[in-house]
């Protein structure tokens, strides 16, 4: 979901995000991660057109815009489930990247922290390439996975439909989202760009609450065919 296409939306609707509305989007420091008040879609602390993926937006927030989709489109659009979110990444690969085992060719597939990000966080663990990027990058900018898919593993995590479960005990077997559990946390999945490479992969969660949002985190919409 694009910053272009996030503000069609709030154009249309009037629609104040969660960041807006409150604290702002949370950002690191250099110590921690913390909300900062000046932060949102419009303006997360970096420059992006509107051809970059929106941040700072909450679960809320992408549920808003894809009920809105929905009725605009007359089509059945939706958050991903974390199952097919996963298939969708893997495109029938069994390694910890749909790429193949090696992190450092992480920069010819995803935006992610890479030696850019090493020279403003020298403790930090980076992929050693350079994809190009300090920030967010424009949406499609680098290699699909084979079934097609961009950014699939990094520039922004993704929202899926699932509440948080710390295990997969007592999952959907036929890829639902999880709909039982955490309610109040949402998982996120696939890497950003400048999250390290433990986290860029493609069995990798995390979770936030569902108004959590930060400069990381983004959504992809699916749509019920």
């Amino acid at each position: 979901m694009t910053v272009g296409e996030f503000g069609a939306f709030v154009q249309a609707t009037v629609y104040r995000t969660e960041a807006e509305k409150g604290q702002g989007c949370a950002a690191w420091d250099g110590t921690t991660w913390a909300y900062d008040a000046q932060r949102n879609w419009r303006a997360p602390g970096f420059t992006q057109g509107d051809d970059h993926p929106v941040v700072c937006v909450s679960w809320n927030d992408a549920k808003a815009y894809l009920n809105w989709l929905s009725k605009e489109s007359g089509q059945a659009y939706r958050l991903p489930s974390e199952a097919q979110w996963e298939s969708a990444t893997r495109a029938g690969s069994t390694s910890a990247r749909f790429w193949g085992k090696n992190e450092d060719q992480a920069c010819a597939y995803g935006n992610v922290a890479d030696k850019a990000a090493k020279r403003q966080h020298p403790n930090w663990p980076v992929h050693n390439c350079d994809d190009g990027f300090l920030n967010t990058a424009p949406v499609g900018s680098f290699k699909a996975n084979t079934f097609g898919l961009e950014d699939m593993l990094g520039n922004v995590r993704e929202w899926t439909e699932d509440c948080w479960n710390g295990f997969y005990v007592g999952a959907p077997s036929d890829g639902s989202a999880w709909t039982k559990g955490e309610c109040g946390r949402r998982v996120l999945r696939g890497g950003s760009w400048n999250i390290t490479p433990v986290i860029v992969r493609s069995a990798d969660r995390s979770w936030d609450f569902t108004g959590g949002r930060d400069i990381n985190s983004g959504f992809r919409p699916a749509r019920t065919l």
